[in-house]
């Protein structure tokens, strides 16, 4: 379809029949990605009343969550291995203009920083030492604990720009950076809560092939509470002051996937609170692509 019979169909929009609008906005749906544009310059451009613009809206919408779920749909099927690109995606949901590549060059340059510090002869424990002190006293970041809730503290964007968020996206910014400095931390699913997990370095490979995953820690790291490092003695407490009893989920790393089902949750979760049912069953949808989290003992 050419842009000029894109452009006529747009204009029928407003049409008062739902029966005919129906029929132009599925075909318009259709069209996908490429019709975009023409619709956003029309939204600004012409001043056809609020319900041309209204049913503009919602179109794009519909045409960027299939984008969206489309997305997501790719990086399951490829294992989920890159956490980054699945918080890219969910970042997406809301933000379909954000800037991916601001997004990776101020993880490059936090991680920059990090690296200048670190050298092979520092144990695990001041390597941890070191990064947390460039992620959270030289770069800020810390737990919003004021706006616990908000959906701005899941959208990856949005914490690299405010330097606050909540467990989840806190320690999905940690890991991802650990990551590419080649330090082994993992993320640890608890009740209420997110934590990493350091890994031993030299039984990786064991807990790949079998190993109990929990003899491969070393300690953990709480990047809501400025990267305090915890034992397995922190972590039954903290279970039993929720009168929960253990479970080996609740010590061993937890796949990408999961992490990104959690957070999928959270929103979904954040705008029920805010009210938001349509945003909330989105997201629950995009939640349920990742089928269910894996039932562990």
């Amino acid at each position: 379809m050419s842009e000029t019979e894109i452009r006529a169909l747009i204009t029928l929009i407003d049409d008062p029949d739902e029966g005919v609008y129906t029929q132009i906005r599925e075909r318009i749906v259709s069209l996908g990605g490429p019709v975009v544009p023409v619709l956003e310059q029309a939204w600004e451009v012409d001043d056809l009343g609020d319900l041309f613009r209204n049913r503009i809206e919602d179109i794009l919408h519909t045409i960027h969550l299939a984008g969206v779920t489309d997305r997501l749909k790719a990086w399951k099927e490829t294992g989920g291995e890159d956490l980054l690109e699945g918080a890219l995606i969910i970042s997406r949901y809301r933000y379909p203009d954000m800037d991916e590549m601001k997004v990776k060059a101020r993880l490059a340059s936090i991680r920059q920083d990090i690296w200048l510090e670190l050298n092979d002869h520092l144990t695990a424990f001041e390597k941890v030492r070191v990064f947390n002190h460039i992620f959270f006293q030289v770069h800020g970041f810390k737990g919003n604990k004021r706006n616990y809730h908000a959906p701005q503290n899941s959208y990856i964007n949005e914490v690299l720009d405010s330097r606050k968020g909540n467990p989840l996206s806190l320690a999905i910014i940690y890991q991802v950076i650990a990551e590419d400095l080649g330090l082994p931390l993992r993320g640890v699913n608890l009740p209420n809560h997110f934590v990493l997990a350091y890994l031993d370095e030299e039984s990786i490979g064991g807990a790949d092939s079998g190993q109990e995953a929990e003899e491969c820690i070393l300690f953990y790291v709480n990047a809501f509470s400025q990267g305090d490092i915890l034992g397995r003695n922190e972590i039954n407490e903290f279970l039993e002051k929720l009168k929960i009893e253990p479970r080996t989920s609740f010590y061993a790393p937890c796949t990408n996937m999961d992490i990104i089902r959690r957070q999928l949750n959270n929103l979904a979760n954040s705008y029920q609170k805010l009210g938001d049912p349509e945003r909330s069953q989105e997201l629950e949808a995009l939640r349920d692509l990742l089928g269910p989290a894996e039932a562990k003992t």
